[in-house]
């Protein structure tokens, strides 16, 4: 596990023949299936805990996974997205990164076949492979690791996920329809000390929106100093609360100017709307509070492209101002974007509803 970065980690995906249990399921002479291994089970249930997924890859008939439903749903219910066919686990573990809305690299393979487990490593670089006796190891390179109440939620946000993906297919309309019948409300304030370890997370494990990459260290630092602040958005929809999935740090130390160092949304809330109203809303306090340019530093990497659009399109252009934040320990090869607040500014999608945390708390 030496150089393992478990702040990465966001789903693990198991094998089931030989590493959740230990016989075959195909091979079972009834319909009963192989009891589950305790200590799989403990392993799972201590990673929900932390607020890691878990997920099932495995080469067997497809209807192994209607079994384990029907005769084992309280083993069933610990999964996320599951895969259960004779695909490759490479396509497996690229089919479960899709349905659960976050990058490959976000996944780690528990595999008693060392050939499979080779497969994913050729085909899948950055995922990072485990026999089943690596699992005790695993569940030690957590310990310390600060777990928030969405940690701790996040198992049970992406069941509700399951069930809004599920609502979305069976609904008869357009897809901004469908996201305008959600009913979904952000709300967005300065960060309550309780959410600060959350905007803290947002920076290590969001990559796909996230403008900087930020080091947590860094953000805690910069929060503390004077002349800056953080920002949260929370949402909701008819489905239940996302809690805190966007997180912004302002620096206000020059009065005529908003600098935004660190802008990272949790990945699951991308293609609703919410990135853009929180960054537009950002902008609309900063001319409310006298600013007149608004500027964000941006870090491109290979995964977030959608971030860098966004910023594009809210009318962001590279400027040749220095991120002094960036001087001071931040990546080499970021650019300070910049824009001004005359004139008109962009507006949130219809379908979401945006207001103050002040105004959403009256």
């Amino acid at each position: 596990m030496t150089g393992f970065d478990v702040d990465g980690v966001k789903c693990v995906v198991w094998d089931l023949d030989g590493t959740l249990w230990d016989d075959v399921a195909v091979e079972t002479p009834t319909d009963e299936l192989p009891a589950p291994r305790p200590e799989m089970l403990a392993a799972i249930d201590a990673l929900a805990g932390l607020g890691v997924l878990s997920s099932v890859a495995s080469r067997s008939a497809p209807a192994v996974l209607d079994r384990l439903a029907a005769g084992r749903p309280e083993v069933r219910t610990r999964f996320l997205a599951p895969q259960v066919s004779w695909q490759d686990k490479s396509e497996s573990l690229r089919r479960i990164a899709k349905d659960l809305g976050i990058a490959v690299e976000a996944l780690v393979l528990v595999d008693d076949s060392p050939y499979e487990r080779a497969e994913v490593e050729a085909l899948l670089p950055g995922v990072r492979t485990l026999a089943p006796e690596d699992v005790p190891e695993l569940l030690a390179a957590f310990e310390g690791r600060e777990v928030t109440p969405e940690s701790r939620e996040r198992v049970h946000r992406y069941r509700t996920e399951e069930t809004r993906r599920a609502e979305g297919e069976r609904f008869q309309g357009t897809r901004e329809e469908f996201l305008a019948w959600c009913d979904m409300r952000l709300t967005i304030g300065a960060a309550a000390p309780d959410e600060l370890p959350r905007a803290l997370e947002l920076a290590a494990r969001t990559h796909r929106l996230n403008s900087s990459g930020l080091t947590p260290d860094r953000l805690r630092e910069l929060a503390a100093s004077d002349g800056h602040e953080v920002y949260t958005a929370r949402m909701t929809d008819r489905f239940g609360a996302y809690g805190v999935i966007g997180a912004a740090l302002v620096d206000r130390t020059a009065p005529a100017v908003w600098s935004v160092p660190l802008l990272a949304l949790s990945c699951r809330v991308a293609g609703r709307g919410a990135a853009a109203a929180f960054l537009f809303r950002l902008m609309e306090r900063a001319r409310e509070a006298g600013a007149d340019e608004f500027r964000v530093t941006l870090r491109p990497t290979d995964a977030n492209l959608e971030m860098r659009i966004l910023l594009r399109q809210a009318g962001l252009r590279r400027t040749d101002v220095t991120d002094a934040t960036d001087a001071a320990g931040g990546a080499a090869d970021s650019a300070v974007l910049g824009r001004s607040l005359h004139g008109d500014l962009p507006t949130p999608p219809p379908y979401l509803h945006v207001s103050d945390r002040e105004d959403a708390d009256a």
